[in-house]
């Protein structure tokens, strides 16, 4: 009988529970968006634990910055995954998700109380929170992604499709149009030296037949979902495709999903646009990934009882696509990203993104929330706070709503 079988388990399980334990602690202290995720995730895991080394954790964020979906929720799963298995990637993602996660719901329940002239600032306050805070992402991204007169170019051929189209896939024929651009006109030698710096990073053990499965996962329900939503008569089967379809689809980080979810929630008249653009300041001021800025609007979307049952088809539903791809491209990424097309088609995705979010700037957030020349101050003052003083998000949402509640009841 061998003796070493149960210490093996114990120890895979202890693993897992670690994981759990340090990522719970990142997911309620992360506050700063996914660039200050990826710092916290070096101090802690290549500086501090040493669960990786430099090269590859580079090499996993290239991978993950690569891929459509949350860069920092994929890059924490695939280190899970690394420590423990698959265990060990889910028990991240829960750690690292689920506090953010019920921050949002708590305010999806107290902000239909919110009343009088203090509650009306105090969602108006988070309304232009975003307008600050979209202006800061299409700022840094423009300088970041559009160096060069080629890529600009891109964005606002992006920017002036989204302008003329209104149809529902016109976010992605952006992207499409993109890449395609992308490879007509970014030479391999211009694009992100980032994408290039990461080529020597370390190998994450995945096999292929994994990989395939989850890619398999992943086109079926991309491809599957939309049929069974016309199909089939339940109301939670087209939830989870528009937040599945959004998660498959945001390229450039978690700002960019703005415009997608606007479109499944907003203009299919499932959400509110004062409560869309209220849930989405209130997710500046919460630590960990973004994108739980769905579990808000599933909630919002379902009919009481099933209020959770909505929060959890939504928050499944856009992180699920995001995990799948990074499990799918693991055994196949050193040689896909070593060749140059690869390179200069993503150039081209990034600076459509770029146009993509510039057009969700001024609608929703700018129509919606700026209604006077002391909100137009307001927002004003906040992206100066983000661009030039660098200060915390946190400080930024009580600044604004502060000064937006001074503003309604003196008013």
């Amino acid at each position: 009988m061998n003796t070493d079988m149960p210490s093996l388990h114990a120890s895979r399980v202890g693993r897992v529970f670690e994981v759990l334990a340090v990522f719970l602690r990142l997911g309620m202290t992360s506050f700063g968006g996914p660039v200050a995720h990826i710092g916290y995730f070096r101090r802690e895991f290549v500086e501090r634990r040493r669960w990786l080394d430099d090269r590859a954790f580079t090499d996993l964020v290239g991978l993950c910055q690569f891929l459509p979906g949350p860069a920092s929720s994929q890059a924490g799963f695939s280190i899970g995954w690394l420590r423990a298995g698959w265990a060990g990637g889910l028990a991240a993602w829960c750690g690292f998700t689920l506090p953010s996660v019920f921050l949002m719901l708590a305010f999806a329940v107290i902000a239909p109380n919110l009343g009088g002239p203090v509650g009306a600032g105090v969602v108006h306050g988070l309304k232009l929170v975003a307008v600050a805070v979209v202006a800061q992402a299409v700022w840094d991204m423009a300088r970041r992604l559009c160096p060069d007169r080629r890529r600009a170019a891109i964005a606002l051929a992006s920017l002036v499709l989204l302008s003329l189209l209104t149809t529902a896939f016109a976010q992605l024929l952006a992207i499409g149009a993109g890449a395609l651009l992308g490879l007509a006109l970014c030479r391999a030698d211009a694009v992100d030296p980032a994408f290039a710096a990461a080529r020597n990073g370390g190998e994450f053990q995945v096999t292929r037949a994994t990989g395939i499965a989850a890619l398999i996962v992943f086109c079926v329900l991309l491809f599957g979902l939309p049929v069974s939503g016309t199909s089939v008569a339940a109301q939670g089967v087209r939830e989870f495709e528009a937040f599945y379809r959004s998660g498959a689809l945001v390229f450039g980080g978690g700002h960019v999903v703005l415009p997608l979810l606007q479109r499944e929630t907003v203009a299919t008249g499932w959400v509110a646009p004062n409560a869309f653009l209220a849930g989405y300041g209130a997710a500046q001021a919460m630590p960990g990934p973004l994108f739980t800025f769905a579990a808000y609007l599933g909630w919002l979307m379902a009919a009481p009882p099933s209020h959770w049952a909505g929060a959890l088809l939504a928050t499944a539903g856009i992180f699920l696509p995001g995990l799948l791809l990074v499990v799918a491209a693991l055994p196949w990424w050193q040689a896909l990203r070593a060749r140059p097309a690869m390179a200069s088609a993503l150039a081209g995705v990034n600076a459509a993104v770029v146009g993509l979010l510039a057009a969700a700037l001024y609608s929703p957030v700018w129509t919606s929330a700026v209604q006077s020349m002391t909100d137009f101050a307001i927002a004003c003052l906040g992206f100066f706070l983000l661009t030039r003083w660098r200060a915390p998000a946190l400080a930024v949402v009580v600044f604004c709503v502060a000064a937006a509640v001074a503003s309604s009841v003196f008013r």
